[in-house]
């Protein structure tokens, strides 16, 4: 009984509105089917970090000392000492996809290319802020529309908000379906969301499948090593996907070893949302600037379309561009849900697809950039 007075004497108001978050967080999992496998156990470890005398974080024990609880001692391991948990869900991401649209129309590269323009654009904005570069740059991360890379971005560059911004990220990438028609139908025409795209393409080739995971991991190694261990692990779980010699491997990949990643990372990461250091000012301004970039992302891979079909006589439909964040496979649906309610019978889902694939590669490509680029001034 004494401990149960001594606790609900101990709660503060930010460990309350901590609770809060953690039950909005669950109820977007059940009741909306958010994001249910990271959500829910994030909002469920935001509940029990924040009870004042649990042991889930430290405790202190008489004649022992100070304990490391369960979760402090996941996030050493696996993210603080490693950043192994968001590098391990990457070789189920890589074995779930499906390479082929982007291999046959590889000029959906472009499109997956523009769509980080929120990144940057995110960046300035925490800059302009105040916040400190290394916080920026992790904030910024936000508009890679990719919970893992947003994560092992914020904790290489030792933010200060991680569990700020892997609130904001999947919550966003959840809401994936509203944000982005909202920020097409700013910038598009009823007449330019109706444009119908034929599709041509051959049937891409066992080797050609296979060699690509190889290939672009020496390219990207190459180019931007601060990416590799990123793009690496992707391409990894997709060469297990198209060997062709390891389907057991892959589904594992796909289902048992996503899973577990999943349900241990989301809990391991309300390590991080400690109420004080997660009810602050500063995480209004992160919700702010994650759905800034999310629109700008849209708006990038829109407006790299638009260009095109200033020297195009088959026009793109823009809202393709909009497909080229990272977010997979939603960003495709809501294209081609788009584009059927503009214009019945309109099939956009294969170039759309080719799109959205491509943005998982530039976005684990760009963390890697943001990555050198920061500690590179510091």
């Amino acid at each position: 009984m004494s401990f149960l007075i001594d606790g609900l004497l101990a709660v503060t108001w930010k460990q309350l509105v901590m609770y809060a978050v953690g039950g909005f967080l669950i109820w977007l999992a059940i009741k909306k089917e958010y994001e249910p496998n990271l959500l829910l156990p994030m909002g469920f470890g935001a509940i029990l970090v924040n009870l004042p005398l649990s042991n889930a974080i430290n405790q202190t024990m008489q004649g022992v000392g100070e304990v490391t609880g369960i979760i402090s001692w996941l996030y050493e391991v696996g993210i603080e000492a490693s950043e192994a948990m968001p590098l391990l869900l990457f070789i189920g991401i890589g074995a779930m996809i499906d390479f082929g649209p982007l291999l046959a129309k590889p000029s959906m590269f472009l499109f997956g290319a523009a769509s980080q323009f929120g990144i940057f654009a995110a960046l300035l904005l925490a800059l302009a802020i105040g916040f400190p570069l290394n916080d920026a740059a992790a904030i910024g991360i936000i508009g890679a529309a990719d919970g893992p890379t947003s994560l092992l971005v914020s904790m290489v560059l030792h933010s200060s908000y991680i569990g700020a911004i892997a609130v904001v990220a999947y919550s966003y990438m959840a809401l994936v379906p509203i944000v982005q028609p909202f920020a097409i139908k700013l910038i598009t025409t009823k007449k330019e969301r109706s444009i119908r795209m034929e599709y041509h393409a051959g049937a891409v080739s066992k080797r050609t499948r296979i060699l690509f995971p190889i290939i672009t991991t020496i390219i990207v190694g190459f180019i931007a090593p601060s990416s590799a261990s990123l793009v690496g692990f992707l391409m990894f779980g997709n060469l297990i996907r198209e060997c062709g010699v390891l389907d057991t491997m892959s589904d594992t990949a796909q289902n048992t070893l996503t899973n577990l990643v999943t349900l241990l990372l989301g809990i391991t990461i309300s390590f991080s949302m400690q109420a004080e250091s997660f009810v602050r000012l500063d995480t209004i301004f992160i919700m702010l600037i994650g759905l800034a970039a999310f629109v700008f992302d849209t708006f990038g891979g829109i407006l790299l379309a638009k260009v095109m079909n200033l020297f195009l006589k088959n026009k793109i439909n823009p809202m393709v561009g909009a497909a080229g964040i990272s977010a997979f496979p939603m960003a495709s649906r809501v294209v081609q849900k788009m584009a059927q309610e503009e214009n019945p019978g309109n099939i956009l889902i294969m170039q759309a697809a080719g799109a959205n694939v491509a943005g998982q590669i530039a976005s684990a490509v760009a963390g890697g950039l943001l990555i050198s680029l920061v500690t590179s001034f510091m």
